[in-house]
């Protein structure tokens, strides 16, 4: 069992892939991370996003991964040339990958930069793949079917604090 969390303006004790308004790394989907801080990060942008009457809370959740045999899986351990020719297609087109989990790295907001001068075609792959590495890259894991979903158990949620 592995805990994961969940940053957002709400308590989200039964995860749903909804349909989305801007198009993320994985594709639609639930999107989780095993780091505590980053999530609480994505609680406060989502915050920031929707006004200052909201508030940040992170979900956490129980992962159990005995199940994940039965699912079609992806995962990047690296930032490599694979994972951003993905990154890149799901986040310009609604894309269909047909994979129901998938895990690997997440940029924080200054690799996004890096990433959007590739998608300009002012970088190579090469360049853009050797920014990369200079990064620090945190994890994500992205639930993409209900059954996928199923493997997740509510824990409990908290308020994230303005720092």
């Amino acid at each position: 069992m592995t805990i994961l969390y969940h940053g957002s303006t709400e308590i989200i004790q039964r995860p749903k892939i909804l349909e989305i308004q801007r198009l993320l790394d994985f594709g639609k989907g639930f999107y989780t991370t095993k780091n505590k801080e980053q999530a609480e990060r994505w609680a406060h942008l989502k915050q920031k996003r929707e006004g200052k009457n909201t508030k940040a809370y992170v979900t956490v959740y129980i992962f159990d991964e005995t199940e994940l045999c039965k699912l079609k899986i992806k995962e990047f351990s690296l930032a490599d040339e694979e994972w951003l020719d993905f990154v890149v297609k799901n986040r310009n087109e609604d894309y269909n990958h047909g994979y129901e989990l998938v895990s690997g790295p997440v940029a924080n907001d200054t690799l996004y930069q890096t990433l959007n001068l590739y998608e300009t075609g002012i970088l190579t792959k090469t360049e853009t793949i050797a920014r990369l590495k200079v990064h620090p890259l945190y994890n994500q894991i992205s639930f993409h079917s209900p059954q996928a979903l199923q493997l997740l158990q509510y824990k409990q949620a908290y308020m994230v604090m303005m720092g």
